[in-house]
């Protein structure tokens, strides 16, 4: 039997055969992941992508079937197995794989497997005529499930994940249900997502009057100039609590249609008729409208007959609070872990980083007094009382000291958010960030700013934080008013400095690094603990699928969920602010009144520790020297000296094993780097970090092709080329040797033409020949390893 390779068969066999029955735009050799950003040090690569070898879709954004092919050798079903976990992930029902005799189906609605021949393969209209009869899809809903998405030019097209959350809601809307959970991780998307899922509902006709909620200006101000641009002739954002019913898209604050408690609270939303809206989509909606007890909720149960989707990235679930038993098991997740290891969202490294305070606590020495000569009660403080009960002031100094070493190493213009205690702690956090700033700040002075809920000047700079174009503000201090919603794509720098409980505000704290913005230098961010909160990391939590927990008594006896801190009276967090018509304003500092923070300065406060850990590729948190993360890896791909020298040396392609170890995590140039030993190669730096083994540098090698005399059976000119060439060996490493491409640049072209290069060595199967020869005589030192 002849052999045929993979790409042999599907143009011979596999292409023809379909396109016998499918139109060509239908076919799609679809990679449908960016590819994992790996990190380690400050180099960043990206990790291989996820891909298919065919995609066919019944019309753009409805994938319906997936074939996966193999040679010839392998048996007709041999990639049916990995196809069906493609398929899995793409939510497409029909799944094939081939080897150019015919096709073993897999249908993934009814679980079955049959044989077809190459010419017995299924028509669009044969599939989506078994999709309908499995899923009982009338005719009225197949005209809403057909409507197609918006595609104009300012568009983007959607991913994988995202047209799942579409089709899957707009199908189930179509089908009559009425409450909806989208979780979506932060940073991927969900305003797009939830555009589409309105152009189509309204498109079809299915919904007429659309009710957009959300708790703050920033997020619907950024929803209706961004995602929803398209629909600026429909859409309205209701202002001074006037409803205009003449607009199909309606964007609206909590705040402004729900009156305060001392007025009917339903006074904004009487002036329409409980039946106005047709669909309600609630953003972020683990807040305010996740308690029953909310007067938030009072909008939902107004506008009942609505179908209500819930949106968010954190779903809130506590024996009190639960959007899960509102709006019911999500109809489709996407977590922070599928969008980093697809690479559509950053990953990310953590410091932590331990004070003496911090790690030992703190106990006042004999008659110890306070600022204003006050005894200090004497007792143990510990991190949970500082800038709560107890400021030490030499602490905050010492964060924003650790903070701006930091930032001076690597970029003092990173966006960066600290997040604090409370208002307080913000502000005396900035005020120590400026003195450690001062040089920028006298250049800049808004280059450290505090951006809370009682604070207007700070409030104002927000839309300069998040805008990429603007370097200042940089450096911003908060509470908890940017915990959630603010989109600011640059952020590389996150800072815990608050005893954050709550596993959802830690969610959603991160979710403010998670966006990718390669062309800014945005590809990972940082997270610098000083308070143990990413040990919540490790808490099965923290990425897994939302538990409901909820338990409905028809009372509520505790308005604060156990999940949440309660706030000390004397400093009310921004979550607890009064509404002004748009971002919720924080009460002003605590009157004299209340029992007031103890403050104390001359405490001794100093680094303890510090620790780096790195996002590996298996979503996990490692702590391991980079030196010691590389050698398991490759082991874990090579497990002996012997194995890796047998793939080297067969393979002429060298960079395609250096590729397959980055796709482990393997990141050399970063390790080259630590080393600080740039004249090792790659093949050397494995050996030695992987098998121990005393590494050649590049100059080494070198030498040693040069006094085994293997140049001199060329021509003159010819000697030149292959002196070249291991001129850019010894700058770029092995991986340019290959082909004919590298003749093009300029130090060749400065030797002779492309053409002239090929007639000097015989043709270009000679020249590729020579330089084989040159790469074993740079390696046939290689026996120095066994």
């Amino acid at each position: 039997m002849k052999h045929f390779s993979e790409e042999d068969i599907k143009l011979k066999f596999i292409t023809p055969a379909i396109e016998k029955k499918w139109d060509k735009m239908a076919q799609i050799h679809c990679e449908f992941t960016a590819g994992q950003v790996l990190v380690r040090g400050n180099i960043v690569k990206r990790g291989p992508k996820k891909r298919v070898d065919y995609l066919l879709s019944l019309r753009k954004n409805f994938p319906i079937a997936i074939i996966e092919a193999k040679d010839n050798t392998h048996s007709i079903g041999a990639g049916i197995q990995q196809a069906i976990s493609y398929a899995e992930i793409l939510d497409v029902p029909f799944v094939y794989s081939s080897n150019g005799t015919g096709f073993l189906e897999h249908d993934m609605l009814t679980g079955k497997e049959r044989e077809l021949r190459l010419e017995d393969f299924p028509t669009p209209s044969e599939l989506w005529e078994r999709v309908k009869q499995e899923r009982s899809i009338s005719i009225s809903e197949e005209k809403i499930i057909n409507e197609r998405y918006y595609s104009g030019i300012e568009h983007k097209t959607p991913r994988y994940y995202q047209r799942i959350a579409i089709n899957r809601t707009v199908e189930a809307i179509a089908r009559g249900q009425q409450r909806i959970l989208i979780t979506m991780a932060t940073g991927t998307g969900k305003t797009f997502t939830a555009f589409q899922i309105v152009w189509r509902l309204l498109k079809s006709g299915l919904k007429k009057k659309i009710l957009y909620l959300a708790d703050r200006n920033i997020l619907v101000d950024q929803t209706i100039v961004n995602d929803f641009k398209p629909l600026a002739k429909v859409v309205t954002k209701v202002e001074k609590r006037k409803l205009d019913s003449s607009y199909e898209v309606y964007f609206a604050l909590y705040q402004q249609l729900v009156e305060n408690e001392d007025s009917d609270p339903l006074s904004t939303l009487k002036q329409l008729k409980q039946d106005f809206f047709d669909l309600i989509i609630v953003d972020e909606c683990h807040r305010g409208s996740a308690d029953e007890k909310s007067k938030w909720r009072a909008i939902l149960e107004y506008f009942h007959s609505a179908t209500h989707i819930g949106m968010t990235a954190t779903p809130k679930e506590t024996k009190d609070v639960s959007n899960i038993h509102y709006f019911g098991e999500p109809i489709y997740t996407y977590s922070l872990k599928q969008g980093i290891d697809d690479g559509f969202l950053a990953p990310y490294k953590v410091i932590r980083l331990d004070l003496n305070v911090d790690s030992q606590g703190y106990r006042p020495e004999m008659g110890k007094t306070d600022v204003e000569g006050n005894l200090v009660e004497d007792r143990e403080y510990n991190v949970k009382d500082y800038d709560k009960n107890l400021i030490i002031y030499e602490r905050t100094e010492a964060v924003a000291r650790k903070i701006t070493e930091f930032l001076k190493k690597t970029d003092r213009f990173a966006k960066t958010i600290v997040f604090c205690v409370d208002i307080e702690h913000a502000e005396r956090m900035r005020q120590a960030l400026v003195n450690e700033n001062s040089d920028l700040v006298a250049q800049y002075p808004r280059y450290i700013m505090r951006i809370t809920g009682d604070n207007p000047e700070g409030k104002a700079q927000l839309d300069n934080f998040i805008d990429v174009a603007e370097k200042t503000p940089t450096i911003v201090t908060t509470s908890k008013l940017m915990t959630t919603g603010v989109d600011c794509k640059t952020c590389k720098l996150i800072v815990l400095e608050n005893n954050i409980e709550s596993m959802t505000e830690f969610k959603q704290i991160i979710g403010r690094g998670t966006r990718l913005y390669p062309s800014a230098g945005k590809e990972y961010f940082t997270i610098m603990d000083f308070r143990g909160v990413t040990r919540k990391f490790a808490d099965k939590g923290f990425d897994g699928e939302p538990i409901s927990i909820y338990e409905p008594t028809g009372v509520n006896p505790d308005p604060v969920p156990p999940e949440e801190t309660p706030v000390p009276p004397e400093m009310p967090s921004e979550g607890s602010g009064i509404d002004r018509g748009s971002i919720l304003v924080d009460p002003p500092f605590p009157p004299e009144t209340l029992r007031k923070k103890v403050k104390i300065k001359d405490v001794e406060v100093y680094l303890l520790s510090e620790r780096v850990q790195y996002y590996n590729k298996d979503g996990k948190l490692i702590t391991e020297s980079l030196t010691n993360y590389t050698k398991k890896n490759i082991l874990g791909k090579y497990a002996t000296l012997d194995a890796f020298l047998q793939r080297w040396n067969k393979d002429a392609q060298k960079q395609a094993i250096i590729e397959e170890l980055q796709g482990e995590g393997v990141l050399l140039d970063a390790l080259r780097e630590e080393s600080g030993n740039k004249d090792l190669d790659d093949f050397d730096l494995i050996c030695h970090i992987a098998y121990d083994r005393p590494p050649l540098t590049k100059s080494e090698r070198i030498r040693n092709v040069q006094k085994q005399g293997y140049l001199h059976k060329y021509s003159a000119l010819a000697q030149r080329v292959l002196n070249a060439l291991l001129e850019q060996y010894k700058n770029e490493g092995i991986k340019d040797l290959c082909g004919t491409q590298i003749l093009t640049i300029d130090r060749f072209r400065q030797i002779a033409s492309l053409p002239a290069i090929m007639r000097e060595f015989g043709g270009k199967n000679a020249y590729m020949q020579a330089v084989k020869g040159l790469q074993d005589q740079l390696y046939s030192s290689s026996i120095y390893y066994n």
